[in-house]
């Protein structure tokens, strides 16, 4: 409980209630809303209604710029807003399902936050959400050791080379810079003379290892979020991974139309050791 909103803990970040996102504008409830997503990583936002397009944006620069990287769907609300769907004609298909990420991992600094509103619920098909700091103090020491030397090459090859491990930029607690799908190399020890890219070997078996610490004991770490009516979520970017089900992609006829729109705030700390 904080002076101006409820706070349930849930598996992985907080429920708030009490607080109508389409009206406050109080900065003392922003700057609160600001440190519990720093100290929480998620806040889910119950019963807030149908957000516009114009107010999420104007939520979003709460935490500071947007970053709209995007392809921009004629139906999008705003132009920062990215709009997502089951059905390519409301909205762009096939979004989150390529592997385990953070999202804008091929920025010079990844996106700081995202901000999720799903407009058209579909009677199935969870984003789901796992903790970083905990997947890396979870590591067996020579994991952790092997992750420590590791840099990852976004699909961009000319963009930038991240650690994989590297502390938050607001906590310093350890977190993790990757993307499972749009990762074309990792490189050892880079900026020493012992660095070299991985082999093929090398790079599908750590990617394997990535993606087993996510789903190991039948996926245990994982929050698996399933929307409700009126949900409006504030995630820490750079201190969860997250994925949308396969079920997220199931046609309109069997699950309902699903439209999720969601913004990203510029990153303003490149990951470093």
């Amino acid at each position: 409980m904080t002076n101006y909103y409820s706070l349930t803990p849930i598996k992985l970040g907080c429920e708030v209630r009490g607080v109508d996102l389409k009206t406050e504008n109080r900065q003392e409830v922003i700057d609160q809303i600001k440190k519990d997503v720093a100290v929480h990583r998620i806040l889910v936002f119950r019963d807030q209604g149908v957000i516009s397009g114009q107010r999420h944006v104007e939520i979003s620069r709460w935490f500071g710029e947007l970053e709209s990287t995007f392809y921009k769907h004629p139906k999008s609300p705003h132009p920062d807003v990215f709009r997502v769907s089951n059905d390519r004609r409301e909205g762009c298909t096939g979004v989150g399902r390529t592997g385990w990420h953070i999202d804008g991992s091929f920025q010079p600094a990844p996106f700081a936050y995202s901000l999720y509103h799903m407009v058209s619920i579909p009677r199935t098909g969870d984003t789901v959400f796992a903790p970083l700091n905990e997947i890396v103090e979870g590591l067996a020491p020579a994991k952790r050791r092997e992750w420590e030397r590791l840099w990852m090459l976004s699909d961009r090859r000319t963009g930038p080379v991240h650690p994989l491990i590297y502390p938050h930029p607001i906590t310093g607690k350890a977190t993790m810079c990757f993307h499972l799908g749009m990762t074309c190399n990792y490189i050892w020890d880079y900026g020493t003379p012992q660095e070299r890219m991985t082999t093929e070997d090398e790079f599908e078996r750590i990617t394997r290892d990535i993606h087993h610490e996510f789903v190991k004991d039948g996926g245990k770490i994982q929050y698996s979020h399933k929307w409700q009516e009126g949900d409006f979520i504030i995630s820490d970017n750079l201190a969860v991974g997250h994925e949308a089900t396969p079920d997220t992609q199931l046609p309109v006829e069997i699950v309902g139309l699903r439209v999720l729109h969601r913004t990203t705030i510029k990153g303003t700390t490149p990951p470093a050791k």
